[in-house]
């Protein structure tokens, strides 16, 4: 996995240690494997990243940078990976876990029409709430694990490639 390039996405470390909703980690910021990239670091970020992602919540790069200290792993990796979820892909998203949710359920999928107000969300916790937060948490288990095994397998295939590189030269 070129390191140069994802690099080049993510947050600088002091657009973040500024946040003015992350300052309420103080000192845990200063960590050093929170700023790394490496090959342990870069996976477990993923996972923190495409987890959050999932979760139907405001403040998701608070959850992600909490849950980034936690585990040890790259912060500004995990937090830009929440931007997967977005006012573009947040439909399909939360429709298809919504689906899925149904699914496990056994429940029959209920037509709905979004409102943005807080009647619509009271009277739709009941109904749509159950399957559409377990759809949520199943499919942001999987993109994690999925993420974490995928960026492992880039990060290791990248270095045997080095290292096939340098002993052909």
């Amino acid at each position: 996995m070129p390191k140069k390039i994802i690099e080049r996405f993510m947050p600088k470390p002091e657009t973040l240690r500024n946040h003015k909703h992350l300052q309420m980690f103080g000192k845990l910021l200063h960590k050093a494997n929170l700023w790394t990239l490496n090959r342990r670091s870069a996976p477990a970020a993923f996972a923190v990243g495409l987890f959050v992602a999932w979760m139907p919540m405001p403040f998701q790069m608070v959850l992600a940078a909490a849950l980034a200290i936690v585990f040890n792993c790259n912060l500004p990796l995990a937090v830009a990976l929440v931007w997967i979820t977005n006012p573009i892909t947040m439909p399909f998203m939360f429709y298809a876990a919504y689906m899925l949710g149904a699914k496990i359920l056994s429940h029959p999928p209920q037509e709905f029409a979004f409102e943005a107000t807080w009647q619509w969300v009271e009277a739709s916790v009941f109904t749509i709430g159950p399957p559409f937060l377990l759809g949520c948490l199943v499919l942001g288990t999987i993109f994690a694990v999925c993420g974490y095994l995928l960026i492992k397998a880039l990060w290791k295939y990248s270095i045997l490639f080095k290292w096939k590189s340098r002993n052909q030269h």
